[in-house]
């Protein structure tokens, strides 16, 4: 089976705009969430999209189900955990109990501040992930790369051909996915920015999925008036 997992479980409020977290900022006629979690419920594969929620707003995220009317039978509410990686394993854990486990499940993990994710991208995700095990949505990088040890000096320029920006999904065979994060110790749990790279410090081959410019994530204020011109300009509600 495949589901869907919206990434929900922050408050950060870093654009000082708003006291709720940047999800649920309006875009359009509509908070970010719903437009990304529309995105999501137009493929038809997942057999279920959850959503990791801080249990802070579980219920208003009920009160926008509600409002926008969306398929309720496909969309399930999980609590969101302290860390990115806490909410995917905190959703796992509600697929099995809504579910049941099945070593061929696949999990598409996504941003929720990410709402311009197209069809195409999700349904390469799935395909990946089901012949390869683990996959990473990236777009190639267009300006040089540049490394600092320090923040004050550069260490290194590598060599921009190799080098790619990660996006989301991000798309896993769950039970492998499990099985790695297992194997790992405290300290490189303690070091994961990820889900990837759970994979890549086991090892395992992550394949990649190429993303698209469009498909940004909305973290600062420029980012949010960017969204908003883009939505403003295909004519979104």
């Amino acid at each position: 089976m495949i589901y869907g997992a919206i990434l929900a479980g922050g408050v950060g409020t870093r654009m000082h705009v708003s006291t709720m977290p940047k999800q649920f900022l309006p875009l359009g006629n509509k908070p970010i969430i719903i437009h990304t979690l529309e995105k999501m419920l137009a493929c038809n594969q997942f057999r279920a999209v959850y959503l990791g929620i801080h249990p802070d707003w579980m219920s208003y995220m009920y009160d926008l189900l509600e409002k926008y009317r969306l398929d309720i039978d496909r969309v399930r509410l999980a609590p969101g955990g302290e860390t990115r990686n806490d909410t995917i394993f905190k959703v796992i854990e509600e697929i099995n109990r809504d579910y049941g486990a099945n070593d061929d499940d696949i999990i598409v993990t996504h941003d929720a501040v990410r709402p311009f994710v197209t069809l195409r991208i999700i349904e390469e995700n799935i395909a990946m992930a089901q012949k390869y095990g683990a996959c990473d949505t990236v777009i190639c990088a267009t300006d040089t790369i540049v490394r600092s040890e320090n923040g004050e000096e550069i260490s290194d320029i590598p060599d921009r051909r190799f080098m790619y920006q990660g996006q989301t999904p991000q798309s896993f065979q769950v039970k492998m996915l499990k099985e790695l994060y297992e194997q790992l110790t405290e300290s490189e749990k303690d070091i994961l920015t990820d889900a990837c790279k759970i994979c890549v410090m086991k090892n395992v081959p992550v394949k990649l999925v190429m993303g698209e410019n469009l498909n940004m994530k909305i973290t600062t204020v420029n980012d949010y008036q960017i969204a908003k011109v883009i939505v403003g300009g295909m004519g979104i509600d």
